[in-house]
């Protein structure tokens, strides 16, 4: 095995394990009958339909309607915060205007703020809504129009609504909210009335059709949760499209829906046993995530208090590990590292304090590449060692192998005597490489999970170190007006990373086999175009990593020279000492005769 041929295999390998399939097909059937609403023996039994969602069919189409109006249509409690702007409808009680003033749709400068929710009967509707489930008592509905105690929802102004049932049953949401995501809803019912009735509150997240963003097996998108202190990434969109619903019984946690960077959770009080779940309703494409609290028997002049949290945001690492810690429950979790979080969140850490030494995060990327190589910088040398020793070893290798080419044992045999005797270690150049795979590996899903790195602007032509290199020669960098098809949008920095793999090859022993050696010669450009469409940030550490393991490898020649000279090819060696070589060293010298004794 060869120097060459173990940095193609692990920088392959590599690559396979950033690919991966994404699951992103739509499957959609009818769902199962499910019950309807009562209470059994103090526990809700969850109903057919999403509460206060007005049920629809396939064969009455939902009439989409412009946003703007929408809203007037109905009396509303504005939200402003400084994470946050939006309204919460008073009829139904529903937090359904929703936009996220620290993050735009795209990074032209008029860029609209990222939009999370959106009222029913409008594009792309998502809502959450806290409500009460009852039997005999009539409990409020999506219809109904609560009284607000205020005009304004912000971190220092709560806003509470109430209504009265007419019955002698008064129920009261107070909501607050905090500069950044999370609202608080204390839900609270009064009985006035002469008899006890049994309610229990609800918490739900509504949304019409699936999230826009893919899911994949290196990134969850989709419903998620922490079920009775573990992460659940198992539930996906088609799957509750077929079983029409999941559920589950869990003391604390949270469930809700996650995109690639923005997240809807619902976060029942941690010291509660709930049962919490995802439901598909297909006759409206709606999908919905809730947390029903067991029922409970309210007496009269008594009331029941029960307070839940919203998440609805931006998956912010720093401020959802805030939460965690304030709400005693792992809301971390709605962003999906994978196997490998312990060491992501390390190098996560690192890069965001680079960040903010440095101010942009192109550079803070670059500073990291350097203090891997700072880090890895003693391997590193004995890799460049191993190599040169390698290179220096090349011609006695072929002459091995020609002699030995119709017997694989006694090649292997000979070859690992010779390693044994020059001292030379061929897997030793691997060591840094696959050191490497998983700091590689590790900035990608940060790349694509962490919405840190969205729309965050290196130099020049690099705007969004979360995409790919924009820039291309196929259309003169621009000057052609036509957009190049996705297989040849080859950028830059994908250039770059497949010609400084050239060149790296370039400085590593040659490989033996011809054949070979045009396969593997070809490695850099095929990962060149693979690279292509990952994002910029990713092509930029690889392109970097490149040149500076060129630099410090040219730094080692320097030191070194005879480690670049290629000796002249040895004389063949003979299997066995004896006679034979005496003769074929007479030859060689001119069948000289041997000195008599």
């Amino acid at each position: 095995m060869t120097e060459n041929k173990n940095l193609i295999v692990a920088i392959a390998l590599s690559v396979l394990v950033l690919l991966g399939w994404s699951l992103i097909s739509e499957r959609y059937f009818p769902t199962a009958e499910q019950p309807s609403t009562k209470v059994e023996d103090g526990r809700v039994v969850p109903q057919q339909q999403p509460a206060s969602l007005p049920t629809g069919s396939p064969e009455t189409p939902r009439t989409i309607r412009d946003r703007a109006q929408v809203l007037r249509e109905t009396p509303r409690v504005a939200i402003e915060t400084p994470s946050l702007r939006g309204s919460i409808n008073l009829k139904g009680a529903r937090i359904d205007d929703l936009v996220l003033t620290r993050h735009t749709e795209t990074i032209a400068e008029n860029s609209a703020p990222v939009r999370l929710y959106s009222p029913e009967g409008t594009e792309h509707a998502y809502f959450a809504h806290f409500g009460w489930q009852g039997q005999n008592v009539r409990v409020p509905a999506g219809d109904t129009v609560w009284q607000a105690s205020g005009q304004r929802l912000t971190p220092t102004t709560p806003v509470t609504l109430s209504w009265d049932n007419g019955a002698g049953q008064r129920f009261e949401i107070r909501l607050s909210v905090d500069d950044y995501y999370l609202f608080t809803a204390e839900q609270h019912v009064i009985n006035t009335g002469a008899a006890p009735v049994a309610v229990s509150p609800f918490q739900l997240v509504n949304r019409i059709g699936a999230s826009p963003d893919p899911d994949s097996w290196t990134m969850h998108v989709g419903p998620v949760g922490v079920i009775n202190g573990a992460a659940d990434y198992e539930n996906n969109y088609p799957d509750l499209v077929e079983d029409g619903q999941r559920r589950f019984s869990t003391t604390g946690g949270w469930v809700g829906f996650s995109d690639k960077y923005w997240l809807s959770a619902l976060i029942p009080a941690q010291n509660l046993a709930v049962d919490a779940g995802f439901r598909y309703f297909g006759n409206i494409d709606s999908f919905q995530a809730d947390v029903a609290g067991q029922g409970a028997v309210v007496a009269p002049g008594r009331g029941r208090f029960v307070t839940s949290h919203l998440f609805a945001g931006a998956k912010e690492v720093q401020v959802l590990e805030t939460y965690q810690d304030r709400l005693g429950t792992p809301l971390d979790k709605a962003i999906d590292w994978g196997w490998f979080e312990w060491f992501m969140r390390p190098i996560f850490g690192l890069l965001l304090w680079l960040f903010g030494i440095i101010g942009n995060f192109g550079w803070a990327i670059i500073a990291l590449v350097v203090i891997v190589r700072l880090i890895l910088f003693p391997i590193a040398q004995k890799q460049f060692q191993s190599m040169g020793k390698m290179r220096a070893l090349q011609p006695k290798i072929q002459a091995l192998q020609e002699r030995y080419k119709d017997d694989k044992p006694k090649l292997q045999e000979e070859m690992l005597r010779l390693y044994r005797e020059e001292k030379a270690n061929p897997a030793a150049g691997c060591l840094p490489i696959l050191l490497q795979i998983p700091i590689f590996y590790a900035l990608y899903k940060v790349l694509i999970v962490a919405v840190e790195m969205r729309h965050q602007p290196w130099e020049l032509w690099i705007k969004d170190l979360a995409a790919p290199d924009p820039l291309t020669p196929v259309n003169l960098f621009g000057f052609l007006d036509f957009t190049p098809p996705s297989f040849l949008l080859i950028g830059i920095l994908p250039i770059l990373v497949g010609v400084t793999m050239w060149f790296q090859q370039k400085l590593n022993p040659p490989m033996p086999d011809p054949v070979q050696r045009q396969i593997f010669g070809l490695m850099p450009w095929i990962l060149m175009v693979v690279m292509a469409p990952f994002a910029a940030g990713l092509q930029l550490y690889w392109a970097t990593n490149n040149i500076l393991s060129i630099a410090q490898q040219q730094w080692l020649y320097f030191r070194h020279p005879e480690m670049r000279m290629k000796p002249a090819a040895p004389t063949t060696p003979s299997p066995s000492p004896g006679p034979s070589l005496a003769k074929e060293g007479g030859e060689t010298r001119g069948r000289r005769k041997p000195k008599a004794r």
